[in-house]
């Protein structure tokens, strides 16, 4: 692809020799017209200046020395150092109304018989093309004629286009070398730009802050930092996912390890079944690490999306729950949903907003006693819609309550990673809304999900 500078330039060239040429004709046509006119006017001046000659009270003899004293003076046009060229390309004949010609210069065409039609009038003779004036003077019986051959008339236009295109030619080359100029001062600032971008250490991810700068390039560097602040984010949530990950897995891999020795180094078939239980529990539990680790590494650049859609509460609530049913059984755990009338439709992903729903129902699972009843419930507050959950477990402590949210703060139950609440937490905070955690009055912990509630889009 050609450079901007090029690009621009040519369209400008182009533009330039577009109207130019638009120009040299309206020109054109304009001069015509303007020197046919013009032209048009010193033909029937001629022919009254001759009328008023031709009028003068003369007797016959002294009309003959009269036409004489023209023709003598006439034969001389065109004569060298006292003549001009066009002499003999302009013409006059008058012609008694019988059709006698009096008087003449040498260049005029043959007209015979004399015209009879009044005013302008082309025509084509000894094939030249003359351009003439037809003048009848009823008072003195003649008729006059004043022409032109219409070569002068295109020789002088010719001359007048020539002057004028040859300086918009020249002035367009001179104006084409001014813009190319014109357009490397402009698109110096983005020179600038690139110079700089080049010129940084392919692990600088600072934000540029190129100043002062036009403002057709201001949404330019404002993209660049934001792409920028991406990239910078994405670094980091790696950084953040491969230290959470390789913090996370040291101890149970080293447990793994401990119990794998036991297994090796067991004396009885008693101890061996119970070194292979402790080592099957740790690989589940590290295999949930593994799972909620990865499920934080795919869920936090879907956040950074914020591509929300119009999602409808009770729909997630309910699927989710179906979802989840067969396990918490499996666990001798009843489930309850309870939606109060109404519609609850919110701005979000429906994928992570039940990925939290889940997070929450399996927490209150894994902390509830065989039979207990875990329930789900979906209600309009004010401004604010709440989807709650609400198990029968033990429920935590003030200081559990304050580090819960922690990552890989998995206090009081030990198959669980620690991530679970804060996936809800980063979840809810990108949604809008938020998660809170208290105790209940007798027993259990509830959970509460409030969202800003969302008018319903057709």
């Amino acid at each position: 692809m050609t450079s901007l500078r090029q690009r621009t330039l040519w369209r400008v060239v182009v533009l330039l020799i577009a109207g130019t040429s638009l120009l040299a004709y309206y020109n054109y046509r304009d001069s015509s017209h303007e020197i046919a006119e013009v032209y048009d006017a010193h033909l029937a001046q001629n022919a009254r200046l001759l009328q008023g000659v031709m009028s003068l009270p003369l007797a016959t003899n002294d009309r003959e020395r009269l036409y004489d004293a023209f023709d003598k003076a006439l034969r001389q046009a065109g004569s060298p150092g006292v003549g001009h060229p066009y002499e003999n390309k302009l013409a006059f004949q008058v012609w008694r109304e019988s059709g006698e010609l009096l008087v003449h210069t040498p260049s005029a065409p043959s007209i015979v018989p004399p015209m009879s039609k009044p005013g302008f009038s082309d025509f084509t003779a000894d094939t030249r093309q003359w351009r003439g004036f037809l003048l009848p003077v009823p008072d003195q019986q003649v008729i006059i004629w004043v022409g032109e051959r219409k070569d002068v008339r295109g020789d002088l236009v010719s001359r007048i286009v020539r002057h004028t295109l040859i300086p918009f030619l020249l002035g367009g080359l001179v104006l084409a070398l001014l813009v190319w100029f014109a357009i490397g001062w402009g698109l110096q600032p983005l020179q600038n730009m690139a110079n700089v971008i080049r010129g940084r250490h392919a692990k600088s991810l600072e934000p540029l802050q190129l100043a002062p700068l036009p403002s057709e390039l201001e949404p330019m560097q404002a993209a660049i930092n934001r792409l920028l602040s991406q990239v910078s984010d994405l670094l980091r949530r790696e950084q953040r996912f491969i230290a959470d990950a390789a913090h996370e897995m040291r101890t149970p891999l080293a447990i793994l390890r401990l119990h794998a020795q036991n297994v090796e180094q067991a004396k009885t078939a008693e101890d061996r079944d119970q070194a292979l239980r402790f080592l099957i529990g740790g690989v589940d539990r590290l295999s949930r690490v593994v799972n909620q680790l990865l499920t934080l590494a795919r869920l936090e650049p879907r956040m950074g999306q914020q591509q929300w859609e119009d999602v409808d509460l009770a729909k997630v609530a309910t699927e989710t729950l179906v979802e989840m049913t067969p396990w918490m059984l499996e666990q001798s755990v009843e489930p309850t949903l309870e939606i109060a009338p109404g519609t609850y439709h919110v701005r979000g992903d429906p994928m992570t907003i039940g990925l939290a729903l889940q997070n929450l129902v399996s927490n209150a699972v894994n902390f509830s006693p065989s039979g207990a009843s875990v329930r789900v419930s979906l209600q309009g507050r004010g401004s604010h819609i709440v989807l709650m959950v609400e198990d029968e477990g033990p429920g935590l402590s003030q200081e559990q309550l304050e580090k819960v949210f922690e990552r890989f703060f998995s206090e009081g139950h030990e198959g669980g990673a620690g991530l679970g609440l804060s996936i809800v937490r980063t979840i809810m905070e990108h949604i809008g809304g938020t998660v809170h955690l208290q105790n209940g009055q007798t027993k259990g912990l509830r959970a509460t999900l409030e969202f800003p509630s969302q008018p319903r889009t057709a």
